[in-house]
């Protein structure tokens, strides 16, 4: 089992934070930091399959590289463990059926049936049978939940086996909720409760996005282990900003 799914699932708190430039130097930078992992947002931001593989080798080994995919996407899924991400991130997902999908398209036979080639993640060809004894141990399979029909049916989704941890997409829940951006709101505090309650009761790492840390501490102190705060182009233009403003 690699090291970050071994921490994670020992009931480890891990912390990331969110890439959505097309930027292999940023990747670089953040992965020297000192992040647990890295968030690579292959789902809203314009990375494509090249542009994710120069940012996973500008990540290295520094932090385990996790890639939102834009939907839950048997050849997409596929593609992307094959260009050697430690793990996928698989958005609006409703369903037991379709977090299970998403499990067996992640692991290699007879634990599901992902494809078998030859990409970055199998050392070009030069490591393919350590990969192939290892990946079904070594890859994290995260699902968000991110809208009421996951809300109405988390009791089932978490009882799907190999799904690692359950993030929860607060933005998108709240507008699938008819509360657009009000977090605080109790419609949807009370629906992350749930989420939270559900993973609970199962075992399953729960996670959650905040913008701050100021969002995401209170989740820390509730027992949220897969953590990511911040967003690149975010943090780069918010110092820029004070940066003018202390010369000013």
């Amino acid at each position: 089992m690699s090291d970050f799914r071994r921490r994670l699932l020992g009931g480890e708190t891990v912390f990331g934070t969110m890439l959505t430039l097309n930027a292999p130097a940023v990747a670089e930078m953040m992965s020297e930091i000192g992040f647990d992992w890295l968030f690579i947002d292959g789902e809203h931001a314009p990375i494509e399959p090249g542009d994710l593989q120069l940012l996973l080798q500008a990540i290295g080994k520094r932090a385990a590289a996790m890639v939102r995919v834009r939907a839950a996407d048997e050849a997409m899924i596929k593609a992307v463990l094959d260009l050697g991400a430690d793990g996928v991130i698989v958005p609006q997902i409703d369903t037991a059926d379709e977090a299970a999908a998403v499990v067996r398209y992640a692991r290699y036979p007879p634990l599901g049936r992902r494809g078998v080639g030859l990409g970055r993640a199998q050392g070009y060809g030069m490591q393919f049978a350590e990969y192939l004894e290892a990946a079904n141990e070594e890859v994290t399979v995260v699902v968000q939940a991110e809208s009421a029909a996951s809300v109405d049916h988390i009791d089932a989704i978490v009882q799907v086996e190999g799904i690692d941890v359950v993030l929860i997409g607060p933005y998108d829940l709240s507008a699938s909720l008819g509360r657009m951006g009000q977090l605080d709101d109790p419609l949807v505090t009370g629906a992350i409760d749930h989420i939270a309650e559900a993973c609970r009761k199962a075992g399953v790492p729960v996670g959650i996005f905040g913008v701050t840390p100021e969002a995401v501490k209170p989740f820390q102190e509730r027992g949220f282990r897969f953590l990511v705060s911040g967003v690149d182009t975010l943090l780069l233009g918010q110092a820029a900003k004070q940066l003018l403003a202390e010369l000013r």
